[in-house]
């Protein structure tokens, strides 16, 4: 025996260590009490009725993307655009279920938001914009987006470029929530509101008007799944838009940010087709209330 082993020994010795070589050293399970036999901790567990646990398989990692569609305008702002074919629209849309008179259809902006809250007040800000109009035989969806905070008012006087004297606005709730929240905004960023003073056709109110009594509800997709027969699948609710948009600020992943952009567009489609169907509500329902003759 080496001097170093002989010293080892010693102090193993002085410890009151055993050192025994016959002794099995791999038995994991067999634990020696100082006095006592070595206990066996499975068959203890076994008496006990402990289970073993059982590894479960780890869940696939989520992917992560920061990636974002549409084209960049300028740092921070984002652009989309999409074209849908479909029913061809009237050339002269009879307003007067909105108690307005008429519209031509390119004059037409049907638009919606998607904002940091619901509350409104100048605490709120709409992180994006989306529009649809008749163009060129065809429904023409733009969007805009904001990346970052400083973009916003690029994302504004862009959007102030879509709409002319001769706007028609088309929304659900636009005239409660959207049109003020814009006018807040463009007030702080000490621009012009180019919504100011157009004629704006707020769909909830006539639907609510109509169906109120029939309806659950008169929320938009209610009025969508009843009207258009759409129903959303995977919809992201907009009570969630908030949330996604801030966490793609604090550097998280853009999958739900895109969802917005989802329905977003989804909403301003619905518009158009919505409005659609509302044309001509007047003039039916005034020729239902004419009185039934009995011919002889």
């Amino acid at each position: 025996m080496s001097d170093l082993a002989a010293r080892l020994r010693a102090l193993r010795q002085q410890a009151g260590i055993r050192d025994d070589a016959k002794a099995p050293r791999t038995a994991a399970a067999i634990v020696p009490l100082a006095g006592k036999p070595a206990v066996d901790l499975a068959a203890l567990r076994r008496m006990a009725g402990v289970r073993e646990r059982i590894a479960q398989p780890r869940a696939p990692l989520r992917s992560y993307t920061r990636d974002v569609p549409g084209d960049e305008l300028s740092p921070g702002l984002r652009y989309l655009e999409q074209r849908f074919g479909g029913h061809e629209p009237p050339d002269t849309f009879d307003l007067a279920f909105a108690r307005l008179d008429t519209a031509r259809k390119e004059c037409l902006l049907h638009f919606d938001t998607e904002t940091t809250g619901l509350a409104g007040g100048t605490g709120t800000r709409a992180f994006m914009i989306g529009a649809a109009d008749w163009h060129k035989g065809a429904l023409r969806v733009r969007q805009l987006y904001i990346t970052a905070m400083s973009a916003e008012t690029a994302m504004l006087k862009t959007f102030a470029t879509w709409v002319t004297a001769d706007t028609v606005l088309v929304s659900y709730n636009g005239k409660s929530y959207d049109a003020p929240l814009l006018a807040t905004r463009y007030r702080l960023a000490r621009l012009s509101n180019p919504l100011a003073g157009l004629r704006h056709v707020d769909l909830l109110h006539p639907v609510r008007r109509r169906y109120r009594q029939d309806w659950e509800n008169c929320k938009m997709q209610t009025a969508e799944r009843r009207l258009l027969s759409i129903v959303r699948e995977d919809d992201l609710p907009g009570s969630e838009a908030p949330r996604a948009w801030l966490t793609y600020l604090r550097g998280g992943a853009s999958t739900n940010l895109i969802r917005v952009a989802e329905h977003n567009l989804q909403d301003v489609r619905s518009l158009s087709g919505l409005l659609v169907h509302a044309h001509g509500w007047a003039a039916r329902d005034a020729l239902a209330a004419l009185p039934i003759h009995d011919e002889k």
